[in-house]
């Protein structure tokens, strides 16, 4: 029979949503509903949610509420409201709603009533052709039809486009039921062929291997998927397979993990190729299946985080227990969230926190480097920075990202030598680096030396990157501290149309106008300047530059340099 929520019921669940008392007689239905739609054009999940329910208590038999309410719950993880609002839906008959038959088929998984999965499958419930294919197979492993979870399996290994989703899960199906020999003829590429794994993949193939008493090659995968650098996961695995330990396959241990897995893995592919909140909907489903699958948790946060939603982002990240080898990964996410909240002084003390029990990782210290840096505590981010560089030992070409930062460290602190010196061990590491090449050479013609060679580094810095403003910039920067003016002008207003808000750009352009003889359009310019929020010492600059011209100021200064054609014509 159908499954009815009555209004008061309805009105006492979303009650508790909002946090105050509502009335189902409230008509707060059209203001609600506007409200509504503008937090979810925000992906404000919390605040949908909180007006969704107020409008469902005026029309608790409006179907675009309804929707609306999944979403929102969906998207903080609230499944037992979100399944209330699904049975609603379906119970109001009409088009079909594929969100509500997700919702619905996420509950039934989790009570791991396979059997209504199955019915529900050969009902025609659609969730996505991928999804409803697995699904029913995973549903006939865990109703204990084997045969029929292999063929359904087999099936998906013939759909063109989805072979490797169903080599993937053959697999995983075949080891949650001890046929690890079975399990490794596929992951091996002996069954059919090398099929691409994910790194999740890669870590249930050694779990398989280990339980074959193969620890050798499943040391030997990992080395060849992960290299021998420091993970944080990877080393714990590594060390019990070292030890000869037996390592124990949990990454699907019943059909439930199994389904959880399928949107998983759907969610992976995805991910930054469709609507992030598609993909949001795809990993509430696995994290609600499986919480403990730490793979969909760091990349729901991962996903909120770029939805914007960072509040939610950070209680994702904080899930992690400090035991989980995934801890130290979601604790840097959390700084991350935590500062894009505007709570520094929290994120820092968080990876601070981090850098004394794991102070051995250079992740870590990495991660702790790059917060101080960004928040201009530039000496503190040197020493986290000289931290990671110790650890690294001998450095390979990846590593110019360590001097380099560094280097900008030094000479923020206006300590040019050792930012000189680290610039140029990036440049030793990674010769060819725009970023490097560029803040090198600015910094050198910016302090009047070795112009010369400056020039060159700006030069190849663009054929590095030719489309990048700032970098046009600082080639354009060159020519005018050379005296090379009307050479400038080109390379400026290339610059300017890259970067057309930016204070140093405009800025830069105005007083090449002003060296040309455009003196009313480099005045403009610098009240462009001005509008974009230069600091103060910029805009007190800029100010004077309005009022006296270039030529005062540079002269004020003592860093007027005649135009290299009137000096070249004795001039």
């Amino acid at each position: 029979m159908p499954h009815v929520v009555s209004r008061t019921l309805t009105a006492l669940l979303l009650a508790a949503v909002l946090g105050t008392p509502l009335q189902a007689e409230d008509d707060v239905d059209t203001g609600a509903y506007l409200a509504a739609r503008v937090a979810e054009s925000q992906n404000d999940f919390r605040a949908a949610s909180g007006w969704y329910g107020k409008a469902i208590i005026a029309d608790a038999g409006n179907p675009q509420l309804l929707e609306g309410a999944m979403l929102a719950e969906l998207g903080i993880g609230d499944f037992t409201l979100a399944t209330d609002a699904a049975r609603m839906r379906k119970d109001l008959g009409g088009e079909p709603s594929q969100l509500a038959e997700l919702v619905l088929l996420a509950d039934e998984a989790k009570r791991e009533d396979y059997a209504a999965l199955t019915v529900a499958a050969e009902a025609g419930r659609d969730v996505g052709d991928l999804a409803n294919a697995l699904v029913a197979a995973w549903a006939k492993v865990g109703e204990g039809k084997m045969s029929e979870a292999l063929e359904a399996f087999d099936a998906v290994t013939k759909t063109k486009g989805y072979e490797a989703f169903g080599f993937y899960h053959k697999a995983l199906a075949l080891a949650s039921v001890g046929d690890f020999e079975g399990a490794d003829e596929i992951l091996s590429g002996r069954a059919a062929g090398p099929i691409y794994v994910m790194r999740r993949g890669v870590f249930a193939h050694a779990q398989i291997l280990s339980q074959l008493e193969r620890n050798p090659d499943a040391l030997a995968l990992l080395e060849r998927s992960f290299g021998t650098g420091p993970d944080p996961i990877v080393d714990v695995v590594r060390k019990r397979l070292q030890a000869g330990e037996p390592i124990p396959f949990d990454t699907v241990k019943s059909a439930r993990d199994g389904i959880a897995e399928v949107f998983f893995s759907i969610s992976t592919a995805l991910n930054g190729e469709a609507d992030a909140v598609y993909t949001l909907l795809h990993l509430r489903v696995a994290g609600f299946l499986k919480p403990d699958h730490s793979d969909a948790l760091l990349l729901t946060a991962d996903v909120l985080e770029e939805l914007g939603q960072h509040e939610l982002a950070a209680e994702t990240y904080a899930t992690f227990p400090p035991e989980d080898p995934s801890f130290v990964t979601a604790e840097i996410g959390r700084a991350g969230a935590l500062r894009s909240q505007g709570k520094t002084d929290a994120a820092i003390e968080t990876l601070q926190t981090l850098a004394r029990s794991h102070g051995d990782l250079l992740g870590v210290q990495f991660a702790l480097g790059d917060m101080l840096r960004m928040e201009e505590r530039f000496d503190e981010a040197e020493v986290a920075y000289t931290a990671a560089i110790d650890l690294r030992g001998e450095v390979t070409e990846d590593d110019w990202v360590l001097f380099f930062y560094r280097g900008i460290c030094h000479e923020q602190s206006k300590d040019w030598p050792p930012a000189e010196a680290d610039f140029r061990r990036a440049l030793e590491l990674n010769p060819t680096q725009p970023q490097v090449l560029n803040y090198l050479g600015y910094g050198l013609v910016d302090r009047g030396e070795k112009l010369d060679e400056a020039l060159g580094m700006i030069e190849k810095a663009v054929v590095g990157d030719p489309d990048e403003g700032y970098i046009i910039d600082s080639l354009a920067w060159a020519l005018f501290k050379l005296g090379r003016y009307e050479e400038a002008l080109e390379p400026m207003e290339r610059a300017s149309l890259l970067e057309p808000v930016d204070p140093i750009v405009t800025d830069h352009l105005g007083d090449v106008y002003w060296m040309v003889g455009r003196k009313l359009e480099a005045r403009f310019q610098w009240h462009r300047a001005l509008s974009f929020e230069p600091t103060e010492k910029d805009a007190e600059r800029i100010r004077r530059k309005i009022d006296l011209g270039l030529d005062a100021v540079m002269a004020e200064e003592g860093t007027a340099k005649a135009p290299v054609e009137a000096a070249e014509n004795g001039n």
